[in-house]
C-alpha cells in the first residue's frame, strides 16, 4: 500500500471508531435517565455498562485470532454490523434485563473494533511513524466523548424523541462507516494455519463473570462472608486456575503466557488493567453524579465533561507529535499517570455542593493524565515486540484494559452501591423515619422520580456525598499503574514497519519477491502485518508500489 493508500485506509478505520465511541458515549449520558424509565436498579445500571465490557474483553483475543484465518477487512465490517445491530435490538428494549442483553451484542462487535483497528493501524505504521498519528486518533475518540454527551443530552431532553434514539441515531453513520472501509481498505490476505483456543476463552469469559457477579451481588443479596461468597470465589479461582493450564498448553493460546517473560510487557499490563479500572469505573458514573447528585439535564451533564476531554486531546496531540520527534515515550507515560493519580485524588475530595470551577480543573487534571497514558502504553508493547508477537502482544495489552474497566466499573458499582444505601439508611434515621420500612418501599435510583422532595433531596445528596469514594479508589488503582510503568525500560521507537524488521532491511524499489515471504516467515505471525513499503520520505526508505497481488497468492 502506498502512503495515500494507508492514509485512506486510516480515515476509514477511524470512522468505524468514531461510531463505535459515539455509541458508547450517547448511551452513557443518557443511563440514569434510561434506568429511571426502565425502574431500574444501582446494580442494573452498573451491569448495563458492564455486559458490553465484558463481552468486549472476552471476545478482543479472539478476533485477534480470527484475523489469522480471515479477511481483516471481513472482520472489520463484521464488528461493525454487529455493534450496529445491538444498538437497534437495545433500542427496542422494554426492560433493564432486554437492555443488558442487547448491550452483549454490542461488546461483541465492541471487542472486534478494539482488536483489529490497533493491529490494522500498527501493522501500516512503524513505531515512530504512530506517535504522529495518535493526534488524529485522540481527537476521534475526544471528538466522539464530546459529541457523545451532548447528542444524547439533547436527544434525552427532546420530548418527541426519547432516549430510544440515543441508540438508533447512529445507524446511518455506523452505514458510512462500512461503505468507506469497503471502499479504502485493502489489505493482503496472508493465511496462517491456526488453531482457536476455544475452550481458553469460554473458561477465561466464565472466571471473571463470576467474580463480577459476586463483587455486583455481595453486600446485598447476601452477606459478604457467607456461603454464596465463598462458593462464587471458590468457583471463579477455579475457573481461572484451568483457563491458566488451559493457556499455557495450548499450541495457540489466547492470551500467550510466554509474553509475560518480557518486564515491558508485564509491567504495561499491570499498568493497563489498573488504569482500564480506574478510567472505566470511574468515567462511567460523572454522568450520573452531574445528573443525580448536581440535578443538571443530561446536556449539561455532556458540556460538564468538556474539561476533561479537551485535556485529553490536548494532551495526546502534544505527546504523539513529541514522542514522533524525539523517538521517547516513557517520560510522556509516567507524567500521564502520575497526572491521572492527582486528578482522581483531587475527585475524591467533592462532595454534593463541590464548587463547578474547581470540578472542572479537576476534570481537566485528569483528562492530561489520560492523554498521555492510553495509546502510548500499547506503543510501548508494541515497539518492544518481535514482529511475529505484534498482533498477540497488542490484543493482550487491549485485553487487560478492557478487564480493567470491566472489573472497575462493577467494582466501582458496587462501592457506591453499598455506600449511597448506608448513607440513604442513616439520612432516614436523622429524619426519624423506620429504615426498614423505607427500604422496603425501595426508596433509592429506581423511583427516585417518585418520591417526596424530602426523600428525593435526601437520595440525591447521598449520590452526591458517596461518588467521592469511587474516586479514592481510582487514584489507588492510578497510582499503581504509576508505579508499574517507573519500572518499565525506556527502548527507543523503531523506524522500520514490521516487515522490513523481519527482513532486516527494507528491499530496493520494485524488487519486492514473493518467495521471500517463507512459510517459516508466515508460520511466524506475519498474518498481523501488512507487508507494505515505508511512507515517503521517512527513514523507513522510499516509497514503493503496493504489491498487492504478490501477497494475496500467499
Amino acid at each position: 500500500m502506498t502512503h495515500r493508500q494507508r492514509i485512506e485506509a486510516l480515515v476509514g478505520l477511524l470512522l468505524g471508531m468514531f461510531v463505535a465511541f459515539l455509541s458508547s458515549t450517547i448511551v452513557s449520558n443518557a443511563l440514569p435517565v434510561i434506568i429511571t424509565d426502565l425502574h431500574g436498579t444501582q446494580d442494573q445500571y452498573t451491569w448495563v455498562v458492564t455486559a458490553t465490557l465484558l463481552a468486549s474483553t472476552a471476545t478482543t483475543p479472539l478476533w485477534g485470532k480470527l484475523s489469522d484465518l480471515i479477511s481483516k477487512k471481513l472482520l472489520v465490517q463484521i464488528a461493525l454490523t454487529l455493534f450496529t445491530l445491538g444498538s437497534v435490538l437495545a433500542g427496542l428494549s422494554q426492560s433493564v434485563g432486554m437492555l443488558i442483553g442487547f448491550r452483549v451484542i454490542q461488546g461483541l462487535g465492541l471487542g472486534g473494533l478494539q482488536a483489529l483497528v490497533v493491529i490494522v493501524i500498527a501493522s501500516m505504521f512503524s513505531p515512530r511513524e504512530r506517535g504522529r498519528y495518535q493526534g488524529p486518533i485522540a481527537a476521534v475518540m475526544s471528538l466522539a466523548t464530546v459529541a457523545g454527551p451532548l447528542i444524547g443530552g439533547v436527544i434525552v431532553d427532546t420530548s418527541w424523541l426519547g432516549w430510544r434514539w440515543t441508540f438508533y441515531v447512529c445507524v446511518p453513520l455506523a452505514v458510512i462507516a462500512l461503505l468507506v472501509i469497503q471502499r479504502t481498505l485493502n489489505l493482503p490476505v496472508i493465511r496462517k494455519d491456526v488453531r482457536i483456543d476455544y475452550s481458553g476463552a469460554v473458561l477465561i469469559a466464565a472466571g471473571v463473570s463470576t467474580l463480577l457477579i459476586w463483587v455486583t451481588l455481595a453486600g446485598k443479596n447476601f452477606d459478604w462472608i457467607s456461603g454464596w461468597t465463598f462458593g462464587l470465589v471458590g468457583l471463579g479461582l477455579v475457573l481461572l486456575a484451568a483457563a491458566l493450564f488451559v493457556e499455557s498448553r495450548a499450541k495457540d493460546p489466547i492470551i500467550p503466557l510466554r509474553l509475560f517473560r518480557d518486564r515491558t510487557i508485564a509491567l504495561a499490563t499491570v499498568a493497563s488493567l489498573a488504569v482500564g479500572v480506574a478510567l472505566f469505573g470511574s468515567a462511567v458514573f460523572l454522568g450520573q453524579y452531574f445528573q443525580i447528585a448536581r440535578g443538571h439535564s443530561p446536556t449539561a451533564a455532556g458540556l460538564l465533561m468538556l474539561p476533561m476531554i479537551i485535556g485529553s486531546m490536548l494532551s495526546a496531540t502534544v505527546s504523539g507529535q513529541l514522542i514522533t520527534r524525539f523517538g521517547r515515550w516513557k517520560g510522556f507515560i509516567v507524567a500521564g499517570a502520575t497526572l491521572m493519580t492527582a486528578g482522581f485524588a483531587l475527585l475524591a475530595t467533592i462532595d454534593a455542593h463541590t464548587n463547578m470551577v474547581l470540578m472542572s480543573g479537576y476534570l481537566f487534571v485528569l483528562g492530561l493524565g489520560m492523554g498521555m497514558t492510553m495509546q502510548n502504553l500499547v506503543l510501548a508493547v508494541q515497539n518492544n515486540v518481535a514482529p511475529a508477537n505484534l498482533g498477540s502482544a497488542t490484543s493482550t495489552v487491549t485485553f487487560f484494559r478492557s478487564l480493567g474497566g470491566a472489573a472497575g466499573v462493577s467494582v466501582l458499582g458496587a462501592v457506591l452501591s453499598n455506600h449511597v444505601t448506608d448513607l440513604i439508611a442513616k439520612g432516614l434515621s436523622a429524619m426519624g423515619i423506620d429504615t426498614a420500612q423505607a427500604g422496603a418501599s425501595g426508596a433509592g435510583l429506581s423511583n427516585l422520580n417518585e418520591l417526596p422532595a424530602p426523600l428525593a433531596d435526601l437520595v440525591r445528596g447521598a449520590y452526591g456525598d458517596g461518588t467521592a469514594r469511587i474516586f479514592l479508589v481510582a487514584a489507588v488503582m492510578a497510582a499503581i499503574s504509576l508505579i508499574a510503568v517507573l519500572f518499565i525500560k525506556e527502548v527507543a521507537l523503531k523506524t522500520q514497519s514490521a516487515f522490513d524488521e523481519h527482513h532486516g532491511n527494507a528491499p530496493e524499489p520494485g524488487t519486492a519477491d514473493p518467495s521471500a515471504l517463507s512459510v517459516d516467515a508466515a508460520d511466524a505471525g506475519l498474518t498481523e502485518i501488512i507487508a507494505a513499503p515505508a511512507v515517503a520520505g521517512t527513514s523507513d526508505g522510499p516509497e514503493r508500489a503496493p504489491g498487492r497481488d504478490q501477497f494475496s497468492n500467499r
